[in-house]
């Protein structure tokens, strides 16, 4: 009696948070019933006509789409490969730093952006990356013209990536030192003893270390191959740069609050919504057999 009374303690607990969890994303996913209709804001749900699949064909027709989608798992795909190696790459040099006072201030200063808006890092950079800015001032140094970075297609993917990184990969170095922290001393005293020199222990004690814990970052990754980060590409894009940067959620946006085409941004967003669910499942799937990480 005593052990039930303590989980109604607990349920009771969890309760404000589970309501919150319906309300906000549970009920607003019957809302996708927008997309199959030809939705009259005054008609409401259920007073507009019934349209079956009609957005869905219509919008493999646009010629933006294809562009959109590309963009999408270009440039997300681009951000999980860096962010994977410069984390990695970092947590290791930051493992092999002995002096701990400078080791403490290091990781503080590179973990300090993840907790920057995007809109506050996007006016920083938009002030670097300017014609008078500092990049253009350094490569003026060695007579180089101006570029208009984001007015460029090509420079502009590149900026995108660049700057994800820059603010997630200090963060990001939590998981792979915690990972480090967990590897037997041993294996490091034996291989010493065997005269294994630092640059080896690390190919051969500290890498395979963290082989599970890379190769379940990666796979989980593949969860977020439809979700290049709304928040960084709607601060930072221009339509100068809509060819090379315009994303499903960007799309969408203009779509449905700009253009009020609530049905066709509902059905892109839609779409968008099952190809992420699929690339979940196959995402834990590919963990579960490879990394050993179940949920359930």
């Amino acid at each position: 009696m005593k052990v039930r009374k303590n989980a109604l303690h607990y349920h009771v607990m969890i309760l404000p948070s589970l309501a919150a969890l319906i309300l906000f994303s549970i009920v607003p996913i019957f809302g996708a019933v927008i997309a199959f209709e030809e939705f009259q804001p005054v008609r409401g749900i259920f007073g507009s006509p019934w349209v079956g699949l009609d957005h869905f064909k219509y919008m493999m027709l646009l010629p933006d789409s294809k562009q959109i989608f590309f963009n999408t798992v270009f440039l997300a795909v681009l951000k999980i490969i860096a962010n994977l190696i410069v984390p990695l790459a970092f947590a290791l040099l930051m493992n092999e730093l002995r002096m701990k006072f400078v080791k403490k201030w290091v990781q503080t200063i590179v973990y300090l952006p993840h907790f920057l808006s995007w809109v506050l890092l996007a006016t920083i950079f938009f002030d670097i990356f300017s014609l008078d800015g500092i990049i253009n001032r350094f490569f003026g140094l060695f007579g180089a013209e101006p570029i208009l970075f984001f007015a460029s297609n090509a420079w502009f993917p590149a900026i995108i990536v660049t700057t994800d990184v820059w603010k997630e990969f200090g963060f990001a170095a939590i998981i792979y030192l915690a990972a480090f922290a967990g590897i037997n001393p041993a294996l490091y005293e034996a291989a010493g003893i065997d005269g294994a020199s630092r640059f080896r222990q690390l190919l051969h004690v500290t890498l395979p270390g963290v082989r599970t814990t890379v190769i379940l970052l990666a796979t989980l990754a593949l969860g977020n191959v439809m979700n290049a980060n709304f928040d960084q590409i709607f601060n930072m894009y221009n339509p100068l740069v809509y060819q090379s940067a315009d994303i499903i959620d960007t799309y969408v946006y203009r779509t449905g609050l700009l253009s009020l085409q609530y049905s066709l941004a509902t059905a892109v967003g839609l779409l968008k919504s099952v190809i992420s669910f699929l690339l979940i499942i196959v995402s834990y799937a590919l963990a579960s057999r490879y990394a050993n990480y179940r949920i359930f």
